[in-house]
């Protein structure tokens, strides 16, 4: 492998990823590092497609399942854990295989991050408790009259930066895009990563997608979704946004059936995966795309 830290494999969700990384994992001694947002989470297992019981027991799986819903966790605590990760792996001789559907992710350990000023817990806590209950355009009207350079650029319907524009406000007394334009070096260093972005056919992926949703709710999606409400959470978390959970949530509200349920939880992850490929076509200029059939030899053969 020379200088090759790590092998990047992104692409729309239920492309194939994991089972591309894990045949890859298994071949070299690697280890599957996850790079997907949700799959994060403890709490949500079966709703996030996370690796099987059986999968982790085949090769080795890091940063899944290692944050509890609760917790507000963000690309750059995922770099602190990331980086951490890397230089335990680094010292063993070992390859990362890093897999996921956040292109965030990727751009950030590969171009780096906004130098954005980490916001103090006390800060951070002190405004989501004066966001708790407001609806999002009610914040996003709220950081328009303080910073509205910043909330031109968000929508009213994105609670998750809003809140995170106004902790970078009250944290530092300067809007949120006085800090994007520079950048903190990457973590993966030019020479030191390949990656790829498999790409599906749409109409594959979308089937696939619908497929997989189904098997889902068959498998407990729905449990784990009523313990997950129970907890009461803050809904401006991100785990609370999870495809499929808001949707399976109003069923246990009442609020609508399960076929509607079933339904707008595929639409809403039909449309994620759409986004996915935008972001990677215009975000991630350094990834090879490939089809998923035949992905694992390919990637094995170049890297």
């Amino acid at each position: 492998m020379g200088r090759m830290r790590a092998i990047l494999i992104a692409g729309p969700t239920a492309s194939g990823k994991s089972a591309v990384a894990l045949g890859l994992a298994r071949a070299t001694g690697g280890v599957v590092v996850n790079a997907d947002s949700m799959q994060v989470y403890a709490d949500l297992r079966i709703l996030t497609a996370r690796p099987s019981p059986a999968d982790e027991a085949a090769a080795e799986h890091r940063l899944y399942g290692h944050v509890d819903g609760a917790v507000n966790y963000s690309v750059g605590r995922w770099l602190d854990d990331f980086s951490a990760l890397m230089a335990e792996l680094d010292r063993a001789g070992r390859l990362a295989i890093v897999v996921g559907g956040t292109g965030m992710y990727f751009k950030a350990v590969t171009q780096g991050l906004s130098d954005i000023p980490r916001t103090p817990d006390d800060v951070r806590a002190r405004v989501r408790a004066q966001a708790e209950g407001v609806a999002p355009a009610e914040l996003h009207a709220r950081l328009a009259a303080r910073d509205p350079q910043t909330a031109a650029g968000l929508k009213p319907t994105d609670p998750q930066r809003i809140l995170r524009a106004l902790e970078v406000l009250e944290a530092t007394g300067k809007p949120l895009v006085a800090f994007q334009g520079a950048r903190a070096a990457p973590l993966l260093a030019a020479g030191s990563w390949r990656g790829f972005f498999l790409a599906p056919e749409r109409e594959v992926v979308r089937a696939a997608i619908d497929g997989r949703f189904l098997t889902m709710i068959e498998a407990g999606a729905l449990d784990e979704v009523a313990r997950l409400a129970a907890q009461n959470l803050d809904p401006a978390l991100p785990i609370m946004r999870a495809h499929g959970a808001p949707a399976l949530m109003a069923f246990l509200r009442g609020e609508m059936s399960m076929d509607e349920a079933i339904a707008r939880g595929q639409a809403d992850t039909r449309a994620y995966a759409k986004r996915q490929f935008t972001f990677a076509r215009h975000q991630l200029p350094d990834f090879r795309w490939l089809a998923p059939e035949g992905a694992g030899a390919e990637i094995a053969r170049e890297t």
